[in-house]
């Protein structure tokens, strides 16, 4: 790449965002709903899956999470690509990791506040007893903060790397 190149090139920070939102998403529905069976979408808004219609319905309801988790992927690898049509990428692993854990961590406090928080959908582990679901919750809150704080840090060493 030339000296003007260089200059012009960029690295696509939304796209590692919205990729990491996607794979937060996907690692939260496939590991705790599906594999784990820690809860499910809806498994404390009165639809525990103790019967199978209310399976069935946490079951569509995890599907449509999924979906969304899905949009965020389809969202990032288009963003990649215009962005890489239009102009050189600057790729460094600092600014993908910074990114993705950017993207991942805030999938995880924007979830956990909304449903675990706030609306009180499910919480992370509903396996254990009640009295303790609060330490899984904050936990994935901590989790999450940890995770889009270095993310932020790798970033910003990422781009201190490529100025020099």
């Amino acid at each position: 790449m030339d000296d003007t190149a260089k200059e012009n090139a960029e690295f696509p920070a939304a796209a590692g965002i919205l990729l990491g939102l996607g794979l937060g998403g996907f690692f939260d529905g496939i590991v705790l709903h599906q594999v784990l069976q820690w809860h499910h979408m809806l498994s404390s808004a009165g639809f525990p899956p103790d019967s199978l219609e209310n399976l069935r319905l946490n079951t569509f309801v995890d599907g449509l999470f999924h979906v969304g988790t899905y949009v965020f992927v389809v969202l990032g690898l288009i963003v990649l690509w215009r962005r890489g049509r239009r102009r050189p990428l600057l790729w460094s692993a600092k600014l993908i990791a910074g990114t993705f854990l950017i993207g991942f961590g805030g999938f995880n406090l924007i979830e956990s506040t909304v449903n675990h928080q706030i609306l009180g959908l499910h919480h992370v582990n509903e396996t254990v007893p009640r009295d303790q679901w609060v330490y899984w919750d904050t936990g994935f809150l901590l989790w999450g903060a940890l995770m889009l704080i270095a993310g932020w840090v790798l970033y910003r060493s990422g781009k201190r790397d490529l100025s020099r």
